[in-house]
């Protein structure tokens, strides 16, 4: 897996934007919202989960580990896990962010 591919993953969810790596982190958003991370200093991508025992599932399993910086709900993917594993957590996660996001915002995005 390589970021290459984690952007391509990304690109493709309604609504999701990329953000500028010069003035953030490697990152995706929704509605201006981050459901994928990612930089130089990590070899994955840190997403979302719905919860922190989700999230403690994951890593006690040995399918992520803890994200650094990030609260307890997120997990770190390697870029080595499999790559329907990486594109479920994911969709997971934009599922997460997206659904939380205001109505009104998300029936934008969702016409758009």
């Amino acid at each position: 897996m390589s970021r290459i591919l984690i952007n391509k993953i990304c690109s493709i969810l309604p609504g999701a934007t990329a953000a500028d790596p010069t003035t953030e982190l490697d990152s995706w958003k929704v509605g201006g919202k981050m459901f994928a991370c990612f930089g130089d200093r990590v070899d994955g991508v840190c997403v979302k989960t719905d919860s922190i025992d989700t999230a403690t599932m994951l890593i006690d399993a040995g399918a992520a580990t803890k994200a650094p910086y990030f609260h307890k709900s997120w997990v770190l993917v390697s870029f080595d896990s499999a790559e329907d594993e990486l594109r479920h957590r994911i969709a997971v996660s934009y599922d997460i962010i997206f659904n939380a996001l205001p109505k009104k915002l998300r029936d934008q995005i969702a016409q758009a």
